[in-house]
């Protein structure tokens, strides 16, 4: 029985600032594809399930509304967008990647619709960035950043003042940190891109009646694609092997 239908929906507001937030920039269920109506009966859902389990932190600073509960709400936001932002940024430098490796391959392909979101991407980096996000779903990424959500009001109470510096610091990190891992795995792809030019450069100076670069581009681009067939699964597994660390870390 409730005895305070106020102070219960209050609560359960702050908890969905939070959740929402995460939710509306989080890999996944912040794409473009999945209806804005999914993505809120989503954080409506993980709301009311992680409420009870936090009652005695959400309940006593929103039991007595007052000036400082549209503070809260802004915060409680903020908390979360920060904490859906680590494994977003995350999951974008895999874009970064790809376009590492299709311009050392040589695949200028002009860019088709991108699966995720609404913008245009070429077919290798979609398929690059489908086949991970999809891996990190099935090692069940999404319940680690829920689980940091519920461990978060431990470490920033509701109400609590937040520092500004520590969500930029970790937000810079994780740029750092997703940058190093991403140009470790297009590494193999920009060495094979840079001795395959240099050697075009040499075969050019020997020939140089002979328009080398243009019928070079095919071996480039053939050869790219069979490294990629070879390294893929790789490519993949260690990509979704650095997520953890990262997102654990902070």
């Amino acid at each position: 029985m409730i005895t305070d239908p106020q102070g219960t929906i209050l609560a359960l507001f702050l908890a969905f600032c939070r959740i929402g937030g995460c939710i509306m920039v989080l890999p996944g269920f912040g794409s473009a594809r999945v209806p804005a109506q999914v993505r809120l009966f989503l954080a409506v859902a993980l709301s009311m399930a992680i409420l009870p389990v936090l009652w005695d932190m959400i309940y006593p600073k929103a039991s007595s509304p007052d000036a400082t509960y549209i503070g809260l709400i802004f915060t409680e936001a903020l908390i979360g967008i920060g904490y859906g932002l680590i494994a977003r940024l995350y999951t974008l430098s895999m874009q970064f990647a790809g376009a590492i490796l299709t311009m050392s391959i040589g695949f200028t392909a002009p860019g088709g619709q991108d699966i995720l979101e609404d913008a245009s991407e070429n077919q290798l980096t979609n398929l690059l960035t489908l086949s991970g996000l999809l891996l990190l779903f099935m090692m069940d990424f999404h319940h680690i950043v829920f689980r940091a959500l519920v461990d978060s009001y431990a470490a920033t109470p509701v109400g609590a003042v937040i520092d500004s510096q520590r969500i930029l610091i970790t937000l810079t990190d994780t740029l750092r940190a997703s940058t190093m891992i991403m140009l470790r795995l297009a590494s193999p792809f920009l060495i094979y891109g840079l001795m395959f030019n240099v050697a075009i450069g040499f075969i050019n100076k020997l020939a140089p009646q002979i328009p080398v670069y243009f019928i070079s581009t095919p071996f480039l681009l053939m050869g790219g694609l069979f490294l990629l067939y070879l390294s893929i699964a790789a490519f993949i597994r260690l990509y979704v092997d650095g997520f953890v660390p990262i997102f654990t870390s902070f």
